[in-house]
């Protein structure tokens, strides 16, 4: 990679103190993905930088160094920033910490990028907020390689069909079954076909359909992100006990 990366369209993802006046940040970039570098002085009272270093705003960010840390020279807003409130900003705090977990540094995932901008466009909207972060969890399990095949079942190449039952199989995609009685310890994996094709549409308006989606992308992203529990999960949870 170049020792230097000029006015690289970016969101902030994550930042925390670094050494005595520093911060270390971690930025979701168009051309090369998740990149961490060093904002110098940038704590220190009165720092143009730090105002500017807040996520869901726009940026453009200019970077030198040849390792894989490297140091912020630049940034400037490229938009306003997007406001978020109660609900929406903690779903923005999730699709932070998701790229920030799942993503390897410096690889560019364009398509992503532009998937991210998009949620964070609607999360500071009026769009329906379930049916944003599903969109964007399909997308990023495509962009990771791990991609749900909603359209045909696995084993047969069939097209998956509303009136069908499917288990759905890691690494493989979604077999259907001919009797939902026949797998009774089943149930956390099974989904009915008229499910899988409300989610291939990204169509949430029945309770049943949005639960079903929320539980198969959750699974899915469960087996990447591991047993450590998401931090904006329980930061959500600790705000609204009774969620």
């Amino acid at each position: 990679m170049s020792a230097r990366i000029e006015l690289q369209p970016a969101w902030v993802l994550h930042a925390r103190p670094y050494q005595n006046s520093s911060l270390l940040v971690d930025f979701f970039s168009l051309d090369f993905g998740r990149l961490r570098a060093v904002a110098r002085g940038a704590r220190r009272a009165g720092s143009r930088t730090r105002a500017l270093l807040q996520p869901f705003h726009p940026l453009l960010i200019t970077l030198v160094g040849r390792h894989e840390l490297k140091t912020l020279s630049a940034v400037e807003s490229s938009h306003a920033a997007m406001s978020l409130q109660g609900p929406r900003l903690f779903s923005g705090l999730y699709l932070n910490e998701l790229l920030v977990r799942l993503l390897h540094g410096q690889e560019a995932h364009g398509d992503l990028y532009r998937s991210y901008q998009q949620a964070i466009i609607a999360l500071s909207g009026e769009r329906d907020v379930a049916s944003t972060l599903r969109r964007f969890e399909l997308s990023l399990l495509e962009a990771l390689g791990y991609g749900l095949n909603l359209e045909v079942d696995c084993r047969t190449g069939e097209p998956i069909t509303p009136l069908g039952h499917y288990l759905f199989l890691e690494d493989e995609g979604f077999e259907r079954i001919a009797h939902v009685s026949d797998f009774p310890s089943h149930a956390h994996v099974m989904f009915t076909g008229a499910e899988l094709c409300a989610l291939r549409r990204c169509d949430f308006a029945e309770a049943a359909h949005a639960r079903a989606a929320l539980r198969l992308t959750r699974m899915a992203l469960q087996r990447l992100l591991g047993e450590k529990p998401l931090a904006s999960r329980e930061l959500f949870l600790s705000a609204h006990p009774r969620a």
